[in-house]
C-alpha cells in the first residue's frame, strides 16, 4: 500500500523525486518554530520566527504540490513516509539550540536554492523565490549567534553546547538527493567555510565530531527518525486526523 499522495511522484518522472524530502524539510522545520509563538524571549524574536516558519511553509505547499496532494502528504503520512532530514525534526530546547540549529538549516538551504535557481529544473521558479527568504533566515541566525556566542559567559556556554549537540546531524544534508545533479562535495565546503567563519566571529569554537560515517547521524531521509519527531507529528496531524474531511 503506497502513502498518500506518493503515486504522482512515480508517475510523472518529469518532477524529482526531491521534491518530496525537500518540501518534507520545510514543513516540518515551520511546525518547529511555529512552537515559539506565545513562548519567544521578546515580542520582536515571536514575529521574527513566525514570519521565518510561514516563509518555510509556503515553499513547503509548493514542494509537496509538486509531489502529490500537499495536504495528504502532510496530515496523513506515516511517520516512516517523511524524508525530512533529522536536523529539521530536532526539539527547538533553549533559544541557542533554535538559533544553531537555524544557522546549519539555512546556510545549507541558501546554497541550496541559489545552485537550483540558475538551473532548469522543475524548481528554478521556487527556488529564485526562496533564495531571497532564505537569505533572510541566515542573516537572522547569523546575528543571533554573534550576539550569543560573543555575549556573557552564559549566553556563550548555551550556544556553544546548542552548536555541538547538533553537528552530528549536519552531515546528511549534503547526501545526494534523487533527480537532482547538485555537486553537494562543493556545496558541503562552502557550507562548512559559511558557518565556520560566522562561529569564529562569534568566539565559538567549530565542534569537531563526526558528521559523516558510523558515529553521525542522519537516516531521515530514509524514513528513519529520531524520536521526537513522533510527538511533533501527532500534534501537527491531531485535527486533521480527529475530522476527516471537514473544511473551513
Amino acid at each position: 500500500m503506497t502513502s498518500p499522495g506518493l503515486a504522482t511522484t512515480t508517475d510523472a518522472p518529469s518532477v524529482p523525486a526531491a521534491a518530496l524530502p525537500l518540501g518534507d524539510d520545510a514543513l516540518v522545520l515551520a511546525q518547529r518554530l511555529g512552537e515559539w509563538a506565545g513562548n519567544a524571549p521578546v515580542l520582536e524574536e515571536e514575529v521574527a520566527l513566525a514570519n521565518i516558519a510561514l516563509d518555510l511553509l509556503g515553499q513547503a505547499r509548493v514542494l509537496l504540490s509538486l509531489a502529490g496532494d500537499e495536504d495528504e502528504l502532510a496530515y496523513l503520512r506515516e511517520e516512516r513516509a517523511f524524508r525530512n532530514c533529522q536536523l529539521v525534526e530536532q526539539p527547538n530546547g533553549d533559544f541557542a539550540h533554535t538559533i544553531a540549529r537555524q544557522l546549519y538549516f539555512s546556510t545549507y538551504q541558501r546554497l541550496l536554492y541559489a545552485e537550483l535557481a540558475a538551473g532548469d529544473s522543475p524548481f528554478a521558479g521556487l527556488a529564485a523565490k526562496a533564495v531571497k527568504e532564505v537569505a533572510y533566515h541566515q542573516d537572522h541566525a547569523e546575528h543571533w549567534t554573534l550576539r550569543l556566542g560573543d555575549g556573557t559567559d552564559e549566553s556563550h556556554h548555551r550556544m556553544q553546547r546548542a552548536c555541538d549537540a547538533l553537528w552530528r546531524y549536519t552531515g546528511e544534508l549534503f547526501q545526494p538527493l534523487d533527480g537532482l545533479a547538485l555537486d553537494t562535495e562543493a556545496m558541503e565546503r562552502a557550507w562548512l567555510d559559511s558557518v565556520g567563519a560566522v562561529l569564529e566571529r562569534a568566539t565559538l569554537t567549530v565542534p569537531t565530531g563526526a558528521r559523516t560515517g558510523a558515529w553521525s547521524a542522519g537516516a531521515g531521509r530514509q524514513g528513519l527518525h529520531t524520536e521526537p519527531f513522533g510527538r511533533l507529528l501527532a500534534e501537527m496531524q491531531h485535527l486533521h486526523r480527529s475530522h476527516p474531511g471537514a473544511s473551513w
